[in-house]
């Protein structure tokens, strides 16, 4: 069962007084600002994926007054998609959180109830089978479908684990990943280097950059980030380079 919280949240009211104003400001803006008027839950969706893209630029570039910045702008679309649907008489903003909680109270069995999860990995598997009792068909039906391509590979790789899908040791996974190059590499005519059948060149490609984050999982990082990061590095060598090209 849970415990009690080590100490009280001094902040509480502040936080409480803070979101109040901000469904104050919101309701405000919906009834009064021609553009807030307009909106819809369709219309601030690609709103929504830019800020979270933000979000993610800032964490990564550990701008923390930058994270502040969009988790803010986030709250807001959250409070806008729940006022907009409370107007639809469909659920409302007390309806959202509530919903929230009662998930996260269900999904913590070994917090509020009996069950025992002594590590993270016990933990997931009983989130899998918990799903698996409420309702889903499959464990991979929690995987957005328009999730990127590579974020859904470390996803639906996760998930498959959570219920015990997957190889017991990271050398194995190393194994898969140099007999996924070797198909790719079979792909190609090794005099011209060019593939000798573009869409079987194409499948290999995505076996082995699946095979790669499978491996990256195993050695616990983030296929993603690690990516992203790449990116910027090498944005920022080239933006360099330029400069001191136009220099000359």
């Amino acid at each position: 069962m849970k415990k009690p919280l080590s100490a009280p949240d001094l902040n509480r009211e502040a936080k409480l007084k803070a979101f109040d104003r901000l469904l104050t400001v919101l309701d405000e803006l919906r009834e009064n600002c021609p553009w807030d008027k307009k909106q819809t839950l369709e219309s601030l969706r690609h709103l929504t994926i830019e800020e979270t893209y933000e979000l993610s630029d800032a964490i990564l570039e550990s701008n923390l007054t930058e994270v502040k910045k969009e988790l803010g702008d986030l709250m807001l679309h959250n409070v806008f998609y729940a006022r907009i649907a409370s107007e639809m008489k469909v659920f409302d903003m007390a309806d959202v959180l509530n919903s929230i909680c009662d998930k996260l109270i269900e999904r913590h069995p070994h917090v509020y109830g009996d069950v025992v999860a002594d590590d993270e990995k016990a933990v997931k598997e009983n989130w899998e089978k918990i799903k698996l009792r409420t309702g889903n068909k499959s464990v991979l039906e929690g995987v957005p479908k328009s999730l990127p391509a590579l974020v859904k590979a470390m996803r639906v790789q996760d998930k498959a684990r959570g219920v015990g899908f997957d190889w017991e040791k990271k050398e194995q996974v190393w194994q898969k990943v140099e007999e996924e190059m070797q198909e790719f590499k079979a792909e190609f005519n090794v005099e011209s280097n060019t593939p000798i059948d573009k869409q079987k060149a194409l499948a290999e490609f995505g076996d082995l950059l699946f095979s790669l984050v499978n491996y990256s999982r195993f050695l616990g990082i983030d296929a993603e980030e690690a990516l992203e990061r790449t990116n910027k590095k090498f944005i920022k060598r080239f933006q360099f380079l330029e400069t001191e090209s136009a220099k000359d």
